[in-house]
């Protein structure tokens, strides 16, 4: 069911939720949290197909919220609401709203936003594109426990995690992190398998992936051994090797689909390492409501320390990568990095 609302108001928004669950006889809430989505015209439906596939596993209000520019100097000074309320069908399962704002509501949106937030529900807050610097510090961010960027949309990937790391608050979080976690996962349980600790390690993929650079420096993070960038054609991220006293490990996936997993005095595996769509990385992120510790440390280890070891995947002698991060003390640790 959906109803349009012209020129309207967040209580008349409210009673259109209500008046449409009563019309489709699903009167009772079971929605578990608001997902608000801070997008603009281009990007929204792309967003709202995302958040619908993952409200199969997080029922939820999800609030659109698009804000329109202005053509002329007039339509900037006239603020007006637009809504569709959307329940039922036309909404997975749970509610939608998207709001679309004019005029000099643009810079008021948590005032509309406010009243449609679930009572005693936890808010999840995403940029699927145009996140502000400091997410916690955003009127809009400041309403969720959770706040949701994905830095491989912006222009400049790799200074956006820099960005994010100078700006960092309990709850923030990346799609680009949330990408990797298949990859972490099967790093970690390897290594548990290893008598010996890791040397040095490389990563290889894209130029400007941001999840490429985050795996880096978790490993750099979690091992305190030297890590490497090298650059691939991709897909995405293709190659994991880690060094240790008897032989190489090495997480290899050239077809972003299946993976080589190879080990010392092992025979070599095919493992399922797919590339995921975002509905997917959404609800895995929705799961958990508490500030990913492993994520700060290991943004805030710092881009820049890898950014130097970044070199073509067959380099020339004269173009060696030098390795970035300096080794820490007490490599036995190193096997125990943990996933996720």
């Amino acid at each position: 069911m959906k109803i349009d609302l012209t020129e309207t108001n967040s209580s008349k928004i409210n009673a259109a939720l209500v008046q449409a669950r009563r019309d489709i006889g699903t009167p009772a809430i079971g929605m578990v949290l608001t997902l608000v989505i801070v997008t603009d015209e281009e990007n929204a439906y792309d967003a709202l197909k995302s958040a619908k596939d993952a409200s199969h596993e997080h029922p939820s209000r999800i609030i659109v919220v698009i804000k329109r520019a202005a053509r002329s100097p007039r339509s900037r000074r006239d603020a007006r609401l637009d809504a569709e309320v959307r329940v039922g069908a036309d909404s997975g399962t749970g509610e939608t709203v998207v709001l679309r704002l004019h005029g000099e509501l643009v810079d008021h949106a948590q005032s509309v936003v406010l009243p449609l937030l679930l009572p005693d529900a936890p808010v999840v807050v995403w940029w699927p594109e145009g996140a502000p610097s400091d997410l916690a510090g955003d009127p809009l961010g400041a309403l969720g426990q959770r706040r949701i960027t994905d830095t491989y949309s912006c222009e400049n990937p790799i200074g956006a995690l820099a960005t994010r790391a100078a700006a960092y608050a309990p709850g923030d979080t990346d799609l680009s992190w949330t990408r990797i976690t298949p990859w972490r996962s099967m790093l970690a349980a390897a290594l548990d398998q290893q008598a010996h600790s890791v040397a040095s390690a490389s990563v290889e993929g894209e130029d400007d992936n941001p999840s490429c650079e985050l795996l880096a420096m978790w490993l750099a993070d979690r091992l305190g051994v030297p890590v490497k960038r090298t650059l691939s054609g991709g897909p995405g991220l293709t190659a994991v090797r880690m060094e240790t006293k008897d032989g190489e490990i090495v997480l290899d996936r050239a077809d972003g689909a299946l993976a080589t997993l190879c080990m010392p005095g092992q025979p070599d595996r095919a493992v399922a390492l797919k590339r995921r769509e975002t509905a997917e990385l959404l609800a895995e992120e929705l799961r958990r409501l508490d500030p990913d510790n492993t994520y700060e440390s290991a943004l805030k280890f710092g881009v820049a320390r890898l950014e130097a070891a970044a070199v073509p995947a067959e380099p020339t002698p004269a173009a060696a990568p030098a390795p970035a991060g300096a080794p820490k003390p007490a490599p036995k640790a190193a096997k125990k990095a943990a996933a996720k």
